[in-house]
């Protein structure tokens, strides 16, 4: 498996010699196993507007996840010899493998107590702490121009206790960021009244919807082929309305949960929502505008993923799987936007107190 763009994960074959679709990133495959986590920026934005440089994904990156020319760090490296191949992974797991870190990193964590020893999950705090950091809409807006120019710097807290409540925000936002992973509330079990409520297939004339009958076709114009194949986006069919009063009441009820009041989870979400059509017949009811425009990496996440679908490029129409994966993708990322007063406050409070050291 893959993630080819974001919320986006394919099957892929991967060969140790030959060169079937792209460069084989040997040295990334042979960081690959269950569990470890790969954190992926880039080194300068080409646009002002591209969200957040930072993704992450327990499955291979692909080189153009976030935009061309990705940058993919594992949280741990095996010891060599490293694998080739997937039968090789568990034996070279049990001989051993550390976090990816620094020397000064390292004694950084040595500096706050910070038990160094291998994680069962592979995820090193720092990792994932950066990750909280590079999602905060504060941290983005403050450091727009040093984005721009080169690698994101991410401040590391002076406290143990800090780095810590980082780390959980950023484990929480890998989960959301992951389409495998299922969050309780937001995507499985027993969901928050706001999330029931977005992302919903709906037939325009209220009945049931009929895979059978091509109601699952997307046909609305989100991509067409390019030149050599490329696929390039389109306009598609997006009506944007304000919510219905039992949308903003599910919104209002399920923000509570989080500390919120409905102005605020709606300066988060969008004050408006938007209906994202497959076809003529068929949409994804409420979808938030804030979710629907929500980019990362450049890619604006869902239409990137509707414009691959196009039933003239994919050759077939939409399982009824698929179709519920756009609602949980929506859901997903509403979650992450509804985290968002939560990762400015981290963002803050690491601000007002970083780490200050010599990496020599």
């Amino acid at each position: 498996m893959t993630a080819y763009r974001p919320f986006d994960d394919r099957y892929v074959y991967w060969h140790p010699e030959t060169k079937l679709l792209d460069e084989k990133r040997s040295d990334l495959f042979a960081e690959f196993r269950p569990g470890n986590l790969f954190l992926t920026s880039r080194q300068k934005a080409e646009r002002h507007w591209e969200g957040t440089p930072f993704y992450v994904t327990r499955h291979l990156p692909d080189m153009h996840l976030i935009r061309s020319a990705s940058m993919c760090f594992p949280s741990a490296l095996l010891a060599p010899p490293a694998p080739t191949n997937l039968l090789a992974l568990a034996t070279a797991a049990e001989a051993g493998a550390g976090f990816n870190l620094s020397k000064a990193a390292s004694q950084y964590l040595d500096a706050l107590g910070q038990e160094f020893a291998y994680a069962a999950d592979f995820i090193s705090p720092i990792w994932v702490h950066s990750l909280a950091i590079g999602y905060s809409p504060a941290y983005l807006a403050e450091n727009t121009d040093g984005l721009r120019l080169d690698w994101p710097r991410i401040p590391l807290p002076n406290s143990k206790d800090l780095l810590l409540a980082s780390a959980e925000l950023g484990r929480k936002l890998a989960d959301l960021l992951d389409p495998e992973t299922d969050v309780d509330g937001v995507t499985s079990w027993n969901l928050r009244p706001e999330f029931k409520v977005i992302g919903v297939a709906t037939r325009v004339d209220g009945g049931n919807l009929n895979d059978g009958a091509g109601d699952l076709a997307v046909t609305a114009g989100w991509g067409h082929g390019g030149q050599g194949g490329v696929t390039m986006p389109g306009k598609g069919k997006a009506i944007t309305r304000p919510y219905a009063s039992e949308e903003l009441a599910a919104i209002e009820q399920g923000a509570s949960a989080p500390g919120l009041s409905l102005e605020q989870a709606l300066a988060q979400l969008g004050e408006t929502t938007v209906d994202v059509y497959l076809n003529d017949v068929a949409y994804w009811r409420c979808v938030p505008s804030g979710v629907w425009s929500y980019t990362i990496g450049g890619y604006q996440v869902m239409k990137k993923w509707l414009s691959y679908r196009e039933k003239a490029l994919l050759g077939r129409d939409l399982k009824v799987e698929e179709v519920r994966e756009v609602m949980r993708m929506a859901r997903r990322i509403a979650a992450i936007l509804l985290l968002q007063p939560a990762l400015d406050a981290n963002y803050e409070a690491v601000k007002a107190s970083t780490w200050s050291w010599n990496p020599k």
